[in-house]
């Protein structure tokens, strides 16, 4: 099938990539040009594993190009996908659709009156009811589906070639089985395709988002509890999670959620529900949001600690800068709210990362980076590890320990083993934990 794809952002370029690798002939479209210019020469303008390799590829084989023109893209195909980004509007909880409403009214500038055959397909994150408006913008011009996405930064090629469902919102059946074509690669080996209206489908990804930030903010507040009453939050996650009515995936205690989606998935959806006087029954997601954002303040301050209450004059080594691992992506990213607070209470902060640092850079110009975890750590009094990168959980305590002025680390995400960082001589602090050394 021949298809467009407007938006090469996270979700577009990899939505492309992978949708020209399972067979399609595929045109990604940007206002972007030195993005397209990058993705043409098969470079992704971000980290993200595995795809450079599928994109080359792609792009090689002919089915993959990517243009500025969406007139273009109107020539080229009859279904577009909507792949651009719905960030939080500046002062307000809200989604911010300009780039959804822009691109399809970029659309309908070039689409023909009475076009039954053309189906826009939205994959944006947005606010229940945004497909039936928009779908009155476009009138007779084209359908409008919603096919929202469940990706994972670090995972994004995998959960489009894996997905564990697709889900399709669709106005006639006329569309769904053109979805359903669209998909046939991925449903002929199991994946389940669940076809309904529009609002449900863009509910489903507000409600799973939102289920997620649920279910990581409880065990956090756990981790509190914990701290009060000296008892172990990653046994009680194990305890918990073993109850199959629980499970233990996302039962993970720690810094809490950042990045793109969750922090401004729950408070959109909280607004929405506001804005239809349902406000009520999600009202619970603004207690969750404060619960995550209350994780970085429990942070700086289980590190202040460690300096005996105060940071001026202190060095500080940030391990992480990502929202998490696998990615490059810094966008409200805990590690970098909690590196930038400790700053501002006076410390000398030096953080790196494996694959972030130069957009961190870039957000973040009064923090200072080093190359390697050595220079990061230099003389510091206190070692922060607050994005879980695996080169980190291999960091041997006792090397680290010569390098330090003190050996002391405080462990955001659990997934340093307290025993050998001990056994080397540091005091490690973890939230829900009881101290060691």
């Amino acid at each position: 099938m021949r298809l467009t794809v407007i938006g090469t952002g996270y979700v577009g370029a990899v939505h492309a990539a992978c949708m020209a690798h399972i067979g399609h002939q595929v045109l990604g479209v940007d206002v972007d040009p030195d993005r397209i210019a990058a993705l043409t020469a098969g470079r992704p303008p971000f980290y993200e594993p595995g795809l450079a390799g599928m994109l080359k590829r792609t792009v090689d084989a002919g089915r993959l190009r990517f243009s500025t023109s969406v007139a273009e893209a109107v020539r080229f195909a009859t279904m577009h996908f909507v792949c651009v980004g719905t960030p939080q509007l500046p002062g307000a909880d809200a989604a911010d659709l300009r780039h959804v409403e822009a691109a399809v009214e970029r659309l309908a500038a070039h689409l023909p009156g009475g076009a039954e055959s053309v189906l826009v397909v939205g994959k944006s994150t947005v606010p229940v009811g945004t497909a039936e408006r928009l779908a009155g913008r476009l009138g007779t011009a084209a359908d409008v589906a919603w096919n929202p996405e469940f990706l994972r930064e670090g995972r994004a090629v995998q959960d489009t070639m894996c997905p564990q469902r697709i889900v399709v919102g669709v106005p006639t059946a006329r569309a769904e089985a053109r979805l359903r074509e669209v998909y046939a690669p991925l449903t002929a080996v199991g994946v389940p395709f669940i076809a309904t209206d529009p609002a449900t489908a863009e509910l489903v990804k507000l409600a799973s988002n939102s289920f997620l930030a649920t279910k990581i903010s409880f065990i956090n507040a756990m981790a509190e509890i914990c701290d009060g009453t000296g008892a172990d939050v990653l046994t009680l996650a194990e305890a918990m999670g073993a109850d199959p009515r629980i499970g233990p995936r996302f039962l993970v205690p720690g810094l809490g959620f950042g990045g793109s989606c969750l922090p401004k998935d729950i408070r959109a959806f909280a607004a929405r529900a506001e804005e239809l006087g349902l406000g009520e029954s999600v009202a619970f997601l603004r207690q969750i949001d404060e619960i995550n954002t209350r994780q970085r303040r429990r942070t700086v301050e289980l590190a202040e600690r460690l300096v005996a209450g105060s940071f001026p004059g202190r060095r500080v080594a940030v391990l992480g800068a990502a929202f998490k691992p696998g990615s490059d992506d810094v966008r409200d990213s805990p590690a970098l709210a909690v590196a930038e607070a400790v700053r501002g209470r006076g410390a000398q902060v030096c953080v790196h990362d494996p694959e972030a640092a130069d957009n961190a850079r870039v957000a973040h110009p009064a923090l200072r980076f080093a190359p390697d975890v050595t220079k990061t750590c230099d003389r510091a009094d206190v070692v922060l590890h607050l994005t879980e990168w695996p080169q980190y959980r291999e960091l041997d305590p006792v090397a680290l320990a010569s390098v330090v002025r003190t050996p002391a680390i405080v462990d955001a995400r659990h997934t340093l083993d307290p025993k050998a960082w001990q056994a080397a001589g540091w005091t490690l602090c973890a939230p829900g934990r009881p101290r060691l050394g």
